[in-house]
């Protein structure tokens, strides 16, 4: 049995433990990329480690699978010891480091707080600048808040989350670069796009994800997607506005037919439909294979998503009359607070599961 001293922390070295068992075993390799990844190592250092633990997209399967699960004396439990050891990679690749201590703290609290002082900004700044308008039909959001000011504030912290996740990866791919790496094939970069737009490891081998109990079912599968796809069509909505505003020359709101709208339209339902299914699956999933110290952090990044979207729509609904101010304000705020807690909380396991994803492409294009 490894010692703990030799890892940074208990959780490292029970992955450590586990890793050695199953590389002896081996029944599992055709569940997902974790088994094969294991097998092309012989020790497992810390880096080894967090790569894995962040390959495993936690479908439960071999949980369910192992013989040597509990009760069994092995007490083998990847699903929730690799569950632990990618939380504490997220610390633990956190940029600046002195705010990894983030992801140990009551992430819900910290982003209803930001959200609520945003709005709380936007309306003051508002009522400032013209007392009344918050409360007053207004046909342009501009009437609210100056476009530049609107945008300076988002872009300034929209680049710092892009600057603060990108040092993260660059760690991240570091770390766990192997000694016969020496670059990135483009083929494997694709690979890691179809796996991952199509969530290919999280279906328990082909037979679906376990939730539950040890009946597999396909549940969280389709959530993640109507919420993945549900986020990435809200950035193409923004993106479409921001060429509308500075190559056409047009302001928004703009009418529920034309491209931003739509595309925010069904954004907006995916993340609705999407966090409601992964919220669900949450309040029923197994205890024995959830790392529950940190659940409070998965909670938190979800019901956030589910805020910018139901307060989105409801703006889209109700812009327009005496309610858009602080439907704007609100909705302002959830955004601005998503964008902040982005690089420390959930919202970095996609990003280092995709490079983990290259990294087991370009490993298997190198055997």
């Amino acid at each position: 049995m490894p010692a703990t001293d030799t890892h940074a922390t208990a959780a490292l070295a029970e992955a450590d433990r586990l890793m050695t068992v199953c590389n002896s075993c081996r029944y599992c390799e055709g569940l997902c990329a974790v088994f094969p990844a294991m097998e092309m190592r012989r020790s497992f250092a810390d880096a080894d480690l967090n790569y894995l633990a962040n390959l495993c997209h936690g479908c439960g399967a071999c949980y369910y699978d192992c013989q040597y699960s509990p009760p069994h004396e092995f007490l083998v439990n990847v699903p929730k010891t690799l569950a632990e050891v990618r939380a504490q990679s997220y610390a633990h690749l956190a940029w600046p480091a002195a705010f990894s201590g983030l992801f140990a703290r009551n992430g819900l609290t910290v982003a209803v707080v930001a959200a609520l002082s945003v709005a709380a900004y936007i309306v003051g700044f508002v009522g400032l600048n013209n007392p009344g308008a918050v409360f007053t039909a207004q046909t342009s959001f501009y009437a609210l808040m100056p476009h530049n000011a609107m945008a300076l504030l988002f872009g300034l912290v929209f680049a710092y989350a892009i600057v603060a996740m990108g040092m993260g990866v660059r760690r991240f791919w570091r770390e766990t670069a192997g000694t016969g790496q020496s670059g990135v094939a483009p083929g494997s970069i694709w690979q890691a796009m179809r796996d991952a737009a199509t969530l290919k490891y999280l279906d328990g081998g082909g037979v679906g994800c376990y939730n539950e109990d040890d009946r597999p079912k396909d549940r969280r599968r389709p959530a993640h997607h109507f919420t993945s796809y549900g986020f990435m069509l809200c950035l193409a909505a923004t993106s479409v506005a921001t060429l509308y505003h500075y190559l056409l020359g047009r302001e928004a709101p703009y009418p529920w037919y034309d491209l931003p709208v739509v595309l925010g339209t069904l954004g907006g339902i995916g993340l609705v439909i999407g966090p409601i299914g992964l919220l669900m699956a949450k309040r029923v999933r197994d205890p024995a294979v959830v790392d529950n110290e940190r659940r409070g952090m998965d909670v938190a990044f979800i019901l956030m998503l589910l805020l910018t979207s139901v307060t989105g729509l409801a703006l889209l609904l109700l812009r327009g009359t005496g309610g858009m101010g602080i439907l704007l304000s609100v909705h302002l705020g959830v955004v601005f607070a998503l964008f902040l807690t982005m690089p420390y909380g959930k919202f970095v396991h996609g990003i280092y599961r995709f490079a983990a994803l290259v990294r087991y492409a370009q490993e298997r294009r190198e055997m």
